[in-house]
């Protein structure tokens, strides 16, 4: 059946752009629908947070040629500080015990934004299908039909594929009953940039404290009427019940009581930006392929941010359902088949497990406020700090090399 488009991609954010990007060497025509208007600043997905990408991310992006367009807004991190707040546990790693030049980089949504949209410019297939909104999904063996409302005109779109790229409260996903299993963590992120009196030296800094992890990430520093201001990312997880007391104080109020909590590697921290506040909890949905439809990024799974995983685990979404669609075309296959779309869900299943199972398991294990748990967690980062292979097996998780790697992570391109 002919259809308006090969694939449709629902959400045009970092997962959705990255992977209308990843499709343009296989000539596939593509529409990519996303609510808020192109290079719009009201696009959630690119705004002033910063994002933290693991080297395996760097590598799918080199081989798709967006990294030259990041690489001078980027902050490279090679040391990983991993500490225990009023206990003895803390391990440490190091991209030259790795054999690499950096475990990951830091990089400002909105910087990611501009080369994402830059490339998708250039994308001689894909459509941009913007200010529109889906209201209606349906599914039938010859196509995928959606029903979108734009510039108060009604539209039904076919494609042989639907992509759900759309967050954690994914229309898709709702629109076709899919099952969502979900966990409140009961508590909030508070996101914010900081400066601090003493320069990063490249290291990532992951705190555990009894209402949860707190992270403080290097970002580039910049240039305010002549004075280099040392920046950093903060990531500081409270309690529910704390999050609006932490908003409603003023910034040096604030910035006293993250003082106590973070303590001074970095110094003094002297100043904070605007603070947002984003409820935590882990989304898994267990069968994410259904005939001509595949769920990719938070759509698929929504994690806690602790060790930063969830944007790096949806662009291996999107290097290895690319690959997929790649090896499809060549064997003359429907990219929409539920036999194709198994190949994917299949494959990523060990990376979603792992990768969950890491995060979660770091949040229980921390939060527990147990004198056994407490202990034996202490020893185990104590005991890793001296134990090499166990600390590049950590070190390889964090990057985003574990299990079976896609050929985009490897360098190869898709052709």
């Amino acid at each position: 059946m002919k259809t308006d488009y090969d694939i449709l991609i629902i959400g045009g954010g970092m997962v959705g752009a990255s992977l209308a990007c990843a499709l343009a060497p296989l000539a596939l025509k593509v529409g990519i629908i996303e609510r808020h208007p192109f290079r719009s600043s009201a696009q959630p997905s690119f705004d002033d947070r910063s994002i933290a990408l693991a080297y395996g991310t760097r590598k799918i992006f080199q081989t798709m040629g967006l990294w030259d367009g990041l690489a001078n807004n980027v902050m490279p991190i090679r040391k990983i500080h991993i500490s225990d707040r009023g206990h003895f546990g803390v391990t440490r790693l190091d991209s030259v015990q790795v054999g690499v030049d950096a475990l990951g980089y830091v990089v400002e949504a909105r910087e990611l934004g501009k080369v994402l949209q830059a490339a998708l410019e250039t994308h001689q297939h894909a459509e941009l299908i913007c200010p529109a909104e889906v209201q209606q999904i349906s599914i039938n063996e010859q196509c995928a039909e959606v029903h979108i409302r734009q510039e108060q005109q009604s539209r039904c779109l076919t494609a042989a594929l639907v992509v759900a790229a759309d967050g954690s409260q994914s229309v898709v996903r709702e629109q076709l009953a899919m099952q969502v299993r979900e966990w409140d963590y009961g508590q909030t992120a508070l996101i914010s940039n900081i400066s601090t009196s003493r320069p990063q030296q490249h290291v990532a800094y992951e705190r555990f404290t009894d209402s949860g992890p707190l992270a403080i990430l290097p970002m580039r520093a910049v240039l305010e009427r002549g004075q280099k201001i040392q920046r950093s990312s903060l990531v500081w997880t409270v309690r529910d019940e704390q999050a609006d007391e932490h908003l409603a104080l003023d910034d040096q109020a604030f910035l006293h009581r993250l003082q106590r909590r973070f303590g001074h590697r970095l110094g003094k921290i002297v100043r904070v930006g605007q603070r947002n506040a984003y409820p935590l909890r882990l989304l898994r949905v267990p069968e994410q392929i259904q005939s001509r439809v595949a769920l990719i990024g938070n759509a698929a799974h929504t994690l806690h941010p602790v060790a930063g995983q969830g944007y790096n685990l949806g662009i291996r979404d999107v290097a290895v359902l690319t690959q997929v669609l790649a090896d499809a075309l060549k064997d003359g296959s429907d990219i929409g088949d539920l036999d194709v779309l198994r190949q994917y869900a299949e494959w990523r299943r060990r990376d979603h497990n792992s990768v969950i199972a890491f995060t979660d398991g770091l949040v229980r294990v921390f939060s527990n406020p147990l004198f056994p748990v407490q202990f034996g967690r202490d020893m185990a980062l104590t005991a890793l700090d001296f134990l090499p292979p166990l600390k590049n097996m950590l070190a390889r998780q964090s990057m985003g090399l574990g299990g079976r790697v896609s050929d985009l992570a490897r360098g190869i391109p898709i052709k």
